[in-house]
């Protein structure tokens, strides 16, 4: 049993080090070691506060704002308020890890994130992420809820 443990513990760290995400499909969440778009920001210090509207209308889904500005090495407390009748979610990444990500979701639906950079919010109700921008550059929030993306629930984040 202890050398089980201690194979167990091997392919957990290599697995760690390489910085994979750790999700056994029908898991239900996961969460990733690392972040291109910056860091968890700390609840306790000040923070620029950004809304952003979650909701559905005219055969569309969508982000308000879905374009938003940010100063290297700025935190920002997001706000998210999902005021339509489904449930949508908000994950900060690069446009290439929320396609990737997308596509899992595809296989997985009811997958549920653990991650800080990410929040699956129940219709009319709100949740928030604190988050520091330390690297500048283009990053994306999307819906990953498989149609949700699709449907043009994404947006922008440019960090000067």
């Amino acid at each position: 049993m202890l050398k089980a443990f201690h194979s167990a513990a091997i392919v957990i760290t290599v697995a760690l080090s390489s910085g994979a995400a750790l999700a056994a499909p029908g898991a239900s969440g996961h969460s990733h070691a690392t972040f291109a778009a910056g860091e968890p920001g700390n609840p306790k210090k000040p923070a620029r506060v950004i809304v952003v509207t979650m909701r559905e209308g005219d055969g569309k889904m969508m982000f308000v704002p879905d374009r938003v500005e940010i100063k290297r090495g700025e935190q920002i407390r997001f706000i998210l308020s999902n005021s339509g009748e489904l449930e949508h979610e908000f994950v900060l990444a690069t446009t290439e890890e929320n396609l990737k990500h997308a596509e899992e979701m595809k296989k997985n639906p009811e997958m549920e994130h653990d991650d800080p950079n990410a929040r699956r919010v129940k219709p009319k109700k709100r949740d928030e992420i604190v988050w520091r921008f330390t690297k500048a550059g283009n990053f994306e929030f999307g819906c990953l809820i498989p149609g949700h993306r699709e449907s043009g629930m994404t947006g922008t984040i440019v960090v000067k």
